[in-house]
C-alpha cells in the first residue's frame, strides 16, 4: 500500500543550481523507478543554514511530496544518506492533517503563480 511522505534534502552549495536540480531529478527517477508516484516538488533554491553543517553555512533546498510503500522508505533514505551531495534531509508520513495542509499550500502557490 502507497503511503504519503514528505522530504526535505539540503544539496550542498558547492554545485551550481542546475546540479543541484540535477541531482534532484535522480531522486524523483529513483521513486519511480520504485514505483513511488512525485504528487508535488519544489526547488526553494539556496538558503542560509541555522548553523553550519559538515563547515558549509548555506545549501540549496528541494522537497519532494510523494506516494511510495512503506518499506522502500529505509532504502531511499539509505541512498540520501550514502549521497555525499546530500548535507541533511528529513522523511516524514504524512498522517490526513499534513496531507490536507500540503494541498492548501499548494493551491496557494498555485494562485500565487497564475497571478504573475
Amino acid at each position: 500500500m502507497l503511503r504519503h511522505y514528505e522530504n526535505i534534502m539540503i544539496i550542498t552549495p558547492i554545485l551550481s543550481d542546475d546540479q543541484a536540480k540535477k541531482t534532484a531529478k535522480e531522486y524523483e527517477n529513483y521513486l519511480i523507478q520504485k514505483n513511488g508516484k512525485i504528487v508535488h516538488q519544489e526547488h526553494w533554491g539556496l538558503k542560509k543554514l541555522a548553523y553550519p553543517i559538515q563547515k558549509k553555512q548555506s545549501g540549496c533546498y528541494h522537497l519532494f511530496e510523494f506516494l511510495l510503500s512503506s518499506n522502500l522508505v529505509s532504502d531511499l533514505e539509505l541512498k540520501l544518506r550514502q549521497d555525499e551531495r546530500i548535507l541533511r534531509f528529513i522523511t516524514v508520513k504524512l498522517n490526513k492533517y499534513g496531507i490536507e495542509y500540503a494541498e492548501r499550500r499548494r493551491n496557494k502557490l498555485l494562485k500565487k503563480d497564475q497571478e504573475l
